[in-house]
């Protein structure tokens, strides 16, 4: 395992591009011309030039609720809004897996076309990255069969064990569950838990959870949870940072993913403040508990803007290894 990995939370500012040349209209006319794809491609390119170790799809398939809860039996997503309308159940087909395994597809191409030294090759890798059900639950609107959240949830958790299983033997470098419902105050804590516990329970790969926000109020609890990373945002809350130091020795076997960037901003970071920051998250639990990425998705930020601060973390993590 690398001492101070790079990675991103999962989504970019992609814009599908139409089919344009004729070559392209024709494979459009007949059905094979996958926009999707072609985001996919270039946002893996994307993560590649900018320096980072493990990469994402992109995320170019939309919102990270909708585009689950569109599979999900159980679920109606229209007018970009979610309600549960009858029991949830496991979907008929996988939801981010045929993006995962394209993006897999076209990292070993790049790497095989940049030559890289065998040590470096083996830095590189793809995850992949799951709405987790907390988060899908409470942003849906309850309109049947279910009286309250917390079932809903340990069934959409039950519902996405399948996705996660095949993540799993994908040949991913680790799963990312997305929960940042759970830094609101909205989420029973619980039930939360056993939902990740049902996600995480046999898998071989690393399983991260990202939760951004204040984490007053649950650090300690999340700490708790049957993960291997915790991946929370420090350069846009200067709450956590804090939290971190005070609680250093309640980290345990866990790895810490370091959020440095801010990716509220669309603007470029200040290299000694990202640095700054970096530095008290290892003097707090040691570079090797530790890996970067931006606190969150980096949808809002211009492409060009998210490729300058992405360079400042794959430098600074150069720097501090």
């Amino acid at each position: 395992m690398l001492k101070l990995f790079t990675t991103v939370v999962g989504s970019f500012d992609i814009n599908l591009k139409k089919a344009e040349t004729f070559g392209d209209k024709v494979k459009s006319a007949l059905g094979l011309y996958d926009p999707y794809k072609i985001a996919v491609e270039e946002v893996v390119k994307f993560q590649l030039d900018a320096g980072l170790d493990i990469v994402g799809d992109g995320q170019p398939r939309g919102d990270m609720v909708g585009s689950f809860v569109s599979h999900i039996p159980g679920f109606s997503y229209e007018m970009n809004s979610s309600v549960i309308v009858d029991k949830i159940k496991t979907p008929l087909e996988y939801i981010v897996l045929p993006d995962l395994k394209y993006a897999m597809a076209v990292l070993d191409k790049e790497l095989d076309k940049r030559n890289l030294p065998a040590e470096e090759r083996a830095k590189k890798g793809v995850k992949g990255i799951v709405t987790g059900p907390s988060t899908i639950v409470h942003s849906s609107r309850i309109e049947s069969f279910y009286k309250d959240r917390n079932p809903a949830i340990i069934d959409t958790a039950h519902a996405l064990r399948k996705e996660i299983e095949a993540i799993n033997e994908s040949g991913a470098k680790y799963i990312q569950i997305d929960e940042p419902f759970l830094s609101t105050g909205m989420v029973d804590i619980g039930t939360a838990k056993e939902a990740i516990s049902i996600l995480s329970e046999g898998i071989d790969i690393p399983v991260a959870m990202h939760v951004c926000g204040n984490l007053s109020d649950v650090f300690k609890d999340l700490l708790k949870f049957d993960i291997d990373y915790l991946d929370c945002e420090f350069a846009g809350n200067n709450v956590n940072i804090g939290l971190l130091e005070e609680n250093a020795d309640l980290i345990g076997d866990k790895k810490i993913g370091f959020g440095c960037l801010d990716s509220a901003s669309n603007s470029i970071d200040e290299e000694d403040k990202v640095r700054d920051l970096v530095v008290r998250g290892i003097n707090a639990i040691g570079v090797e508990n530790m890996f970067l990425d931006p606190d969150c998705g980096l949808r809002k930020v211009d492409l060009p803007i998210a490729e300058r601060k992405i360079k400042i973390m794959t430098d600074l993590a150069k720097e501090l290894e």
